[in-house]
């Protein structure tokens, strides 16, 4: 069975699509024009906007598609949850793998955070919090065995360390070997699970 072949229109908005996306992350958002969109998608610049409001509208639509929530999110859901270390562990190693075969997102995630101020983020986390919720809320309420922390504030320390992670590991990557610990990641983890303090500190 084959696929149903794409509309005219349909293939007009992904050329424009995929045009935009490869501007913004050659040149930036805001030095990029409709007309230069127009132009590498090879159609005319009126017929653009019989698919989009706008720059704006183009961007929000990529952001929103190519988030590499949607396929990093369930490959995590289906991680055997029945140990909450265990399954961190995983979690995090995928979601830093999943980043690094979407680099190409990190720089759009860097236009919605400095040209943007987020504004499409709450988009995505309603999207993304429903599914994560009910796993957050299994080791809480079934096994007892997190802090009493609201689900959300687990859900964005997970995000928070695990990103800052893949990106200060794209910041040192030409750092001498010599100064860089082995198995980052899995103290990565660790601070996760137990934070920084010693047992001694903690007694």
């Amino acid at each position: 069975m084959t696929d149903t072949p794409l509309s005219k229109g349909e293939r007009t908005r992904l050329a424009v699509m995929e045009a935009a996306y490869e501007l913004f992350l050659e040149h930036g958002y805001a030095a990029t024009s409709m007309r230069q969109v127009a132009d590498r998608a090879g159609i005319a610049l009126g017929s653009i906007y019989n698919h989009f409001a706008g720059k704006e509208a183009i961007f929000r639509e990529l952001i929103l598609e190519r988030h590499p929530y949607r396929t990093i999110l369930p490959i995590i859901l289906n991680t055997p949850a029945d140990d909450p270390e265990l399954f961190v562990r995983s979690a995090a190693r995928t979601m830093v793998d999943g980043l690094g075969k979407h680099p190409d997102f990190i720089k759009l995630m860097l236009i919605e955070i400095v040209e943007f101020n987020g504004r499409n983020m709450p988009e995505i986390v309603e999207q993304v919090l429903p599914q994560v919720l009910p796993l957050i809320q299994k080791f809480n309420s079934d096994q007892g065995l997190l802090r009493k922390l609201p689900p959300f504030v687990f859900f964005r320390a997970f995000l928070g360390l695990f990103f800052s992670y893949y990106i200060t590991e794209l910041m040192f990557s030409g750092v001498s070997s010599n100064l860089i610990q082995k198995n980052t990641l899995d103290h990565f983890v660790e601070i996760f699970l137990h934070g920084v303090l010693s047992e001694k500190e903690l007694a």
